[in-house]
């Protein structure tokens, strides 16, 4: 239970204050869906089945299921779907829809803090009118002191997230509960009937429709990506024993407000609140808010950190804010990338109504991403049969496109705004990762053997001084660069030189006891390669004092770290276009110093500069 209450702090934030707006945007008058009794149940059952089919079935039953070492997230579900195939044109698309999908949740974390902020502000404007000229002054000092704090860390915070939401939904379920008690015929919506009724009827707006309803299920992937942090059985017992039922009586509630009296439309959230209560009610919905675009601002923070480590992302300042949390991080980049797309966001939409125009399409073509993907990983990794995997990818798929399809008519009207930033990124990441591979094997043609390398100290030995020498290559069978400058320049090889290899593998983290392995070669050299998980924090002096037991002591103070510093020069290749070349270099020269990244301390090292065409 404490850990179940733990993730309702976390992991349910997004999707837990979607009521503040979802029944206000399908009747918005904007789309034209009237105000009828048979609408608002076929409404309601639209919301319960995207809740049970999406949420509790996708999500919870099924992919919560494919985790990788207990982790999940895009990122976790894209490794397991490489590990199915052997092609390697099948690996490449999946890594860049996987990455793709990644690169959305950006659009999200920006969309989710504006949107929920200003729809918990609007409700003062339920109080009085005289509240509305300060609604967006108020919206934007709140989302740019939840940014400010960033630095600070989360952990003191955190400790009131889980009874703070705990309450949140509790209120939640009690004022849904009032008004299902005055009109208890609103249960029926729970039969699918009223869902296939309302399309019969309303035909092309009943479509449209699913655009709005969709806002329900936002935040849906939350609770696979939150798998690492609690587990799969706490976040599933508290989604089906209280956050679910919580959920979907505020929507019942609703509804009976609407079918009472359809005026109720123009907010039914803060309208279903008694008068006395609603400041105070405004007050703890802000409060939700902040805590579901901490979490998406976290995730973006996590993200970022495992894009580094997989080779998506240059070396980016990540700070940790926490002694004993590995995982509480702040990256400053990304912070103040999102605050001004937030604040951007707020000052051009305006209202929660505009924003929700914008929002949902990211969203639903996650989903669709997630959803292709673990058909790779039950088909293959959890030996299904065709037919039940067809099934899974038929199902899931075809409830996924209908969502997305009704929210591409908002692309237009700000569904652009998530689209482009999620393109925009993946092009970052893709040229990245597209352009170290190409810088590696530029080094490579250039590098010389190692073996022969060795062979050529026993014939004109070098003057050798004590301590050691450590050099980072990524080419454990070629000499560094750093060393060929350091023996040309200084004459000299220290008495150990050590070759360091840093290789991240496809899983959230390596044990110490698989995180170093020692060779020993000819001539005082050695060999170590460095396993890290993309959730791992890279610590190469850590790593070496591991290296004793395998024959290589280590000491810190002995020990000088040479960093060879590439300067990159376009010319004339195949490799990519030319802007992108230019991206690439753009990316390469900004990126945060390698000696900091790996925890390598400054007087330790030393940098060669070299020039490199590419």
């Amino acid at each position: 239970m404490p850990v179940a209450l733990a993730a309702m702090g976390v992991v349910f934030g997004d999707i837990g204050t979607s009521p503040l707006y979802t029944m206000k945007e399908v009747f918005n008058a904007h789309h034209g869906l009237a105000v009828t009794p048979d609408n608002v149940l076929g409404v309601l059952s639209l919301v319960f089945w995207a809740l049970t089919i999406v949420v509790s079935l996708k999500y919870v039953v099924f992919i919560m299921r494919a985790d990788n070492r207990g982790e999940g997230g895009i990122m976790a579900l894209t490794s397991l779907a490489l590990r199915t195939t052997r092609s390697p044109r099948l690996a490449s698309a999946m890594a860049a829809v996987g990455l793709f999908g990644a690169a959305l949740f950006y659009g999200d974390g920006v969309i989710t803090p504006a949107i929920s902020v200003l729809s918990a502000v609007e409700g003062l404007e339920v109080a009085t009118p005289a509240f509305r000229p300060y609604v967006l002054p108020i919206s934007l000092v709140v989302l740019t002191g939840l940014f400010l704090i960033q630095s600070k860390g989360t952990a003191r915070v955190g400790a009131v997230f889980g009874p703070v939401m705990l309450f949140w939904f509790a209120t939640l379920g009690v004022l849904g509960a009032i008004n299902v008690l005055r009109h208890p015929d609103v249960l029926r919506a729970i039969n699918p009937a009223y869902a296939l009724a309302f399309f019969e009827a309303n035909r092309g707006l009943g479509f449209l429709a699913l655009g709005a309803v969709v806002l329900a299920i936002t935040g849906g992937e939350a609770l696979y990506a939150d798998m690492g942090h609690f587990g799969r059985r706490p976040i599933k017992m508290a989604w089906f024993g209280f956050v679910f039922p919580a959920l979907y009586l505020n929507y019942l509630g609703q509804g009976a407000l609407i079918l009472d009296n359809p005026e109720a439309v123009k907010n039914p959230f803060y309208l279903l609140v008694p008068e006395p209560l609603l400041y105070p009610m405004v007050a703890l919905s802000t409060l939700a808010t902040i805590i579901a675009s901490q979490a998406v601002i976290s995730g973006a923070f996590s993200l970022t950190k495992q894009a580094v480590q997989l080779g998506y992302s240059p070396r980016i300042h990540v700070v940790h804010t926490s002694e004993k949390e590995v995982g509480q991080i702040y990256v400053p980049n990304v912070n103040w990338m999102l605050l001004a797309s937030v604040v951007a966001l707020v000052l051009g939409f305006r209202s929660s109504s505009a924003l929700a125009s914008a929002y949902g399409i990211a969203v639903t073509l996650t989903m669709m991403i997630d959803t292709v993907l673990a058909f790779f990983v039950v088909r293959t990794l959890w030996n299904w049969g065709l037919g039940a995997s067809l099934a899974f990818l038929l199902l899931f798929f075809s409830v996924d496109f209908a969502f997305f399809s009704a929210n591409t008519v908002k692309i237009f009207d700000g569904g652009w705004f998530p689209l482009a930033l999620g393109l925009a990124i993946h092009t970052l990441l893709m040229t990245w990762k597209q352009g170290r591979a190409a810088l590696a094997e530029r080094m490579r043609i250039d590098t010389m053997p190692l073996d022969l390398f060795i062979q050529s100290m026993f014939h004109d030995p070098p003057i050798r001084v004590p301590g050691t020498g450590v050099f980072m290559t990524t080419a454990p069978d070629g000499v560094p660069r750093a060393l060929l400058h350091n023996l040309l320049h200084n004459k000299v090889l220290h008495a150990r030189v050590v070759l360091v290899n840093v290789i991240t593998d496809d899983v959230p983290y390596v044990p110490a006891s698989e995180r170093v392995r020692v060779e020993e070669l000819d001539f005082g050299f050695f060999r170590v390669f460095v396993r890290y998980g993309f959730k791992d924090d890279p610590d190469i002096p850590s790593a070496l004092g591991l290296c004793e037991s395998q024959g290589l002591p280590f000491e810190l103070m002995e020990s000088s770290f040479f960093l060879g510093r590439e300067n990159l020069i376009p010319k004339a290749s195949s490799f990519l276009g030319l802007w992108r070349k230019r991206l690439f270099i753009l990316m390469f020269r900004n990126a945060h110093s390698a000696a900091d990244f790996f925890c390598i301390p400054a007087n330790r090292v030393v940098e060669f500069g070299t020039q490199v065409e590419l």
